[in-house]
């Protein structure tokens, strides 16, 4: 419930884990109770974050280890704030795991 409250009124959420966009706070809050399950930690390897008139982006890179598990998934990610009612809330979140990880090493 507190992850699905950090998203906006029109909110979508596009997980990793997951082949189903996410529109409202119920569909959200699902897709979080079946993920935090698997005791996700996370670490940003890249960021780039841009500011605007009352919204703001970060895209990047992170990694999850599952701690219910052990297993990695390291992951692209977009999110773009929104100031809404007063707060920053997440407008948009979009995840995917990175092509590499299905289609061997990167060109250098």
């Amino acid at each position: 419930d507190a992850v699905a409250k950090r998203y906006s009124k029109y909110a979508v959420l596009l997980p990793t884990v997951s082949d189903v966009p996410r529109t409202d706070y119920d569909l959200i809050k699902d897709y979080f109770v079946g993920f935090l399950q698997k005791e996700p930690q996370g670490t940003i390897l890249e960021s780039t974050v841009s500011i605007g008139v009352n919204t703001c982006s970060d895209v990047g890179i992170y990694e999850f280890t599952m701690g219910a598990t052990g297993d990695k998934v390291k992951g692209r990610y977009s999110f773009v704030y929104v100031w809404e009612d007063g707060e920053w809330k997440i407008q948009h979140h979009h995840s995917s795991v990175m092509p590499e990880a299905f289609l061997g090493e990167a060109p250098k």
